[in-house]
This record gives C-alpha cells, structure tokens and sequence, in this order.
C-alpha cells in the first residue's frame, strides 16, 4: 500500500486493482481455453451464435465505455492525491468502475465463444471481485472516510452500474 505521490497521500494509487484485473482476465482465458479447446463441451450451434455474439460484442463496448470514463475521464487520481472520497460523475453510479469495465468486458469476451459453460465465469469474477473489494479497498476506504463512505455504500452499488439511491 505504499504505492503514493506524495508522503501525505493516503490511498495506494492503483491498489490491488492490476492483481484483481489480471486475475479477472486469466479465469476467462482459462475457461476459454479448457471449455471451448480442451473439453470442447457447451458450444452452441446457430441461432445461439449470433445472439451470444451480438450480446457479447454489448456488453464489451458497454464494459470499454464504463472502464474508459472511471479510469481516464474521471479525474479519480486527483482525488486519492487529494485523500478525497469520489462520489460524482460514473462514481455516482457505481463505486469500482475500471473494475466494473473489466468485469463486464471479460463477460462480453465469454460469450463471444458462445459456449453455454462459460456462463459461470463472471458470476465467479464477480464474487472475487466481491470478495476482494470487501476485504481490501472497502475496509481502507472506511478507515479513511468513515460516515462519508458508509453512507456512499448504501447509495451506490459496488459493480454493477445502477442509478444512485438518494
């Protein structure tokens, strides 16, 4: 956690965001590469192919779309040099969005395969991705906001994007 600008800074800049993300990435491949190669079980045949592609191709532009605006858009790295909690802009919609974008772009990715087994591989990334953000950057992000990030977690959910609940 000692990844920081200045001295004073309070919040690692990347945090365990490239472990969580490559993690994410490496469980699609894998469950491309024994699924649709090795085991070649699940694979769907037509009309199937073009529905699971056509979601597919969605949800990795929507994914590419959440990623570019909450890593590059959003002016995030001032606020953690500023030890400033974010809650404006796409944070206003969902807390972890380059996680998010991640997250629904390796599902895009799965379904382009059209293999009805490679369903369960984001509902897996998302209970690590769960499960690590609960235990890592959630419980910092209370230590350092207390009250201001309690009530942020009630309003705006942790993944999936969603209007703000006021």
């Amino acid at each position: 956690m000692r990844n920081f600008v200045r001295e004073e800074q309070k919040l690692p800049l990347f945090g365990i965001g490239p472990y969580l993300v490559y993690g994410m990435v490496a469980l699609t491949a894998a469950g491309i590469v024994v699924f649709s190669y090795i085991l070649k079980i699940g694979i769907l045949s037509s009309p199937w192919v073009l529905v699971f592609r056509l979601a597919g191709l969605l949800l990795m532009a929507g994914g590419a779309v959440i990623w570019f605006i909450g890593a590059l858009r959003s002016e995030m790295d001032e606020s953690i040099i500023a030890n400033m909690l974010k809650t404006d802009g796409i944070y206003a919609h969902v807390r972890n969005p380059m996680y998010s974008g991640i997250w629904i772009f390796s599902a895009g990715i799965s379904l382009m395969w059209h293999n009805v087994w490679l369903l369960v591989t984001p509902v897996i990334n998302w209970a690590i991705m769960t499960i690590v953000l609960k235990n890592t950057e959630e419980k910092w992000l209370l230590n350092l906001y207390g009250e201001e990030y309690a009530n942020y977690k009630k309003r705006v959910n942790r993944c999936i994007p969603w209007k703000s609940r006021k």
